[in-house]
């Protein structure tokens, strides 16, 4: 038997000169067979490249089954040169053999420290140039750090007399029309480049170790025309075999873990190197470009003209004025600069120069949306969808359907109608993919409309999702089961923290898991029952007031949640005392803002009962001996701004407060209390302001020098408007000149009494 023909293809990972060029030599080869860099185990998975619904960018995701962050993707482009290889050889029928090291060794060898985040994320390659970019190449050291890698291409650019080895590599390969005696240059160089570096990287050679037993399988097997095609910087240790045992020795007795393959989408985002995938690029879209006017066989004046026209169009969808004659100076411009470089045809940098000159006159704040949606470019592949997947993605890709709420590679705002049936579908789905660790959408305030109906989402779709999808598949097989799954075992988890389980059970509420609401209540209910913690009962109670607030705007059943509310406020108002006596400052500033909360939700719920039982423990608190200036203060505030203490009475108390403290520092405490975050009662209750002026009058100076950070403290807080209103009346005290507050007014009660008709009608 005649000794076969190996053919080494060094090529750059997502390189379309590195695409157009493989595809010319396998024409001119005619291989029997294809080895392809790529891990082993998704050789089953390589006849979808061909189906009719797979549109790239699209990824290889291969995970374990019973740890899913422990995950790597192989993203692909169209014009990937491994890509155009597979699809060569499927349809010509040649056989494929993906020669990587397994990743079920790579991921076995890789495990991370328990506890720590399991990210699966692409791996940083040993060296971004010479082609060798891949996914699953470079491991950490032991300690921790990265080895360092090597940059053949920046190596070759200086030795070519380049800067930049990105610019280098693509004026060399990416554009280079004539392909012939390529793939021995980049040998030649890349063989020359690897003497002159240090051996560093030992899963490296156990990567090349496997590719020459993969090597050797298929000569054994008697093809007699053998192209490889693999990363470039591998080239030089497949263009010569060592002995057999070699190889096989370093092989020997890797650790092995279960790997599961699937398909899923990917984003020209995602590809690029400024996302941190190390084997990125710099612009996708700029390279999607160029493989499309290859395979139109566009000449270089048409491509140019042809890139600078989307960049025209993408301009005018941003309200910008570009116009035909704008095109054709752009062209001009790019080409002249081209010439003037001593470059054939105009590069990117060209032609960004000239769009800047031309169609931005001079600026740059354009360049960033074109950068985006263009050279880097918005692009979200696809799968068939009969691609293998859990049970759980089948049912989401179902409701996306359903809902029509498709996957997108940017964001984008969505405004959801909570009284329309299928934008309050959107919502639950979007609530239960957030519990489940797949923040899709994001809630953001909504401005300028009214009503609790409107909610506002942004949306932006992620490909490492599909991790988190798979990961989410545990906890059942619909998105609906594995949410109220969820649900359950975390409220299980947290038997005890009554505020923790609250706030769970408005997440269940706002994503309609009434299966799992009855589990979460009777959680709620038993760690009511079973806490002592006044403060935690207190930070408990505003999501459930929440709950029974605007539950009924999105057609839940809160009713249950009633009872709860009612038991925890009466054992917050019987303990609350008791928690708030002998309170140091740290402890004092620590509850402050529990009796804030408890306050906004008992009026937010406006339950009158509840109302009245909240005021007379606030009542209670304020005549409680001892009790720290900053609850006294505060509680005092709440009943007068409730209505439950008169002006006089309010006034009576703070001058008793600050008049009968031992130390000045107890009486700033009352003040501070009373008057954190607005000063407004100060503007229109003279005898308040009177009684705070008479005693920061009187302090005496060591007393005032101490005070006055606390004070300053205290009335930074209010808004600037407030501010500048009290300096105004502060002035106006200092001056002698009458108060506007004190100004009296007859009313005419008559009239007064229609108006109060007429808004108790429109309210």
């Amino acid at each position: 038997m005649p000794e076969p023909t190996i053919h080494i293809l060094g090529i750059r990972h997502h390189g379309p000169g590195s695409a157009r060029s493989v595809l010319g030599a396998l024409a001119s080869i005619q291989p029997d067979v294809l080895l392809i860099e790529g891990p082993p185990e998704a050789g089953e998975m390589l006849a979808f490249a061909v189906h009719d619904e797979m549109r790239p960018p699209v990824a290889l995701l291969l995970y374990v089954p019973d740890e899913p962050k422990r995950a790597v993707f192989y993203p692909f482009a169209e014009f990937s040169p491994e890509w155009q290889a597979i699809r060569y050889g499927l349809t010509h029928d040649i056989p494929i053999r993906l020669m990587d090291l397994p990743q079920a060794h790579l991921l076995a060898l890789e495990r991370e420290p328990p506890g720590e985040p399991e990210v699966g994320l692409e791996r940083e390659p040993p060296s971004r140039a010479s082609g060798s970019n891949d996914p699953g190449e470079q491991l950490e050291a032991e300690d921790g750090e990265m080895p360092i890698a090597q940059d053949p291409l920046g190596a070759l650019a200086e030795a070519a007399g380049y800067a930049d080895g990105e610019r280098w590599w693509e004026q060399m390969v990416e554009q280079r029309r004539d392909s012939t005696d390529l793939f021995a240059g980049v040998l030649e160089a890349m063989t020359a480049v690897r003497e002159a570096s240090p051996e560093h990287d030992p899963v490296g050679a156990l990567r090349e170790a496997h590719m020459r037993q993969t090597l050797r399988a298929a000569i054994k097997e008697g093809f007699q025309r053998i192209v490889v095609v693999c990363g470039a910087w591998h080239a030089p240790a497949l263009a010569t075999l060592p002995a057999a045992k070699e190889d096989a020795e370093r092989l020997k007795g890797l650790p092995k873990t279960k790997v599961a393959v699937t398909w899923v989408p990917w984003t020209y985002g995602r590809l690029s190197a400024f996302s941190g995938y190390g084997a990125g690029i710099d612009s996708p879209g700029w390279y999607h470009h160029l493989w499309e006017s290859g395979q139109r066989h566009l000449t270089p004046s048409v491509a140019t003209t042809t890139w600078l026209t989307q960049v025209a169009q993408l301009m005018r969808s941003e309200d910008l004025d570009v116009s035909t004659a704008h095109i054709i100076e752009a062209v001009r411009l790019a080409e002249t600069l081209a010439a003037m470089r001593g470059h054939p045809l105009p590069e990117l940098p060209e032609l960004t120069e000239a769009t800047q000159a031309v169609f931005c006159f001079g600026s740059d704040a354009p360049l960033q949306v074109i950068a985006e949606k263009l050279i880097v470019s918005e692009r979200l592949g696809q799968v068939p969808l009969d691609t293998p997947a859990i049970p759980f993605q089948l049912d989401l890709q179902r409701e996306q359907r359903r809902l029509r709420l498709a996957p997108e590679p940017g964001e984008r705002m969505l405004d959801l109608d909570l009284r329309q049936e299928t934008d309050l579908a959107r919502s639950h789905l979007l609530h239960r993919l957030t519990l489940l660790s797949i923040p899709w959408g994001k809630v953001e305030g909504v401005s300028g409309k009214t009503g609790t109906f409107h909610e506002m989402w942004r949306l932006h779709w992620q490909p490492e999702f599909a991790v988190a999808v798979i990961e989410a598949g545990r906890w059942g097989n619909t998105v609906y089961d594995a949410a109220a799954a969820f649900v359950c075992d975390y409220a299980d988890r947290h038997p005890a923290e009554l505020a923790v389980i609250s706030l769970m059970l408005d997440k269940v509420l706002l994503a309609d898991l009434p299966d799992a609401l009855r589990h979460v209540m009777a959680c709620l209910e038993t760690a009511a029952a079973l806490t002592r913690d006044v403060q935690g009962m207190m930070d408990a109670l505003p999501p459930l007031v929440q709950v029974l607030r605007y539950g009924n705007v999105r057609q839940t059943d809160t009713g249950m949640v009633g009872h709860i509310v009612d038991g925890v406020l009466t054992r917050v108002c019987i303990g609350l005392p008791g928690a708030c006596a002998a309170l140091n400052d740290e402890a004092a500033a620590e509850m402050l803002p529990c009796v804030i909360a408890v306050n906004q939700a008992v009026n937010l719920e406006h339950h009158e009962e509840h109302m009245t039982a909240w005021n007379a423990v606030l009542l209670k608190l304020a005549d409680q001996q001892g009790l720290h200036g900053l609850i006294a203060g505060r509680c005092c505030r709440i009943l007068a701004d409730a209505g439950v203490l008169p002006p006089e009475e309010t006034a009576r108390r703070m001058g008793l407060a600050i008049s009968t403290a031992l130390d000045p520092q107890q009486a700033g405490a009352w003040v501070e209390g009373f008057l954190q975050g607005s000063g407004m009662v100060l503007l229109h209750d003279s005898q308040l302001w009177e009684a705070l002026d008479a005693w920061v009058a009187d302090l005496r100076e060591d007393a005032f020098t101490a005070l006055l950070p606390l004070l300053r403290r205290t009335f930074s807080s209010f808004p600037a408007a407030e501010r500048r209103q009290l300096g105004e009346r502060a002035r106006r005290t200092i001056l002698g000149a009458p108060a506007a507050s004190t100004q009296t007014t007859t009313l005419n009660t008559a009239q007064a009494e229609d108006v109060l008709g007429d808004l108790a009608d429109l309210f």
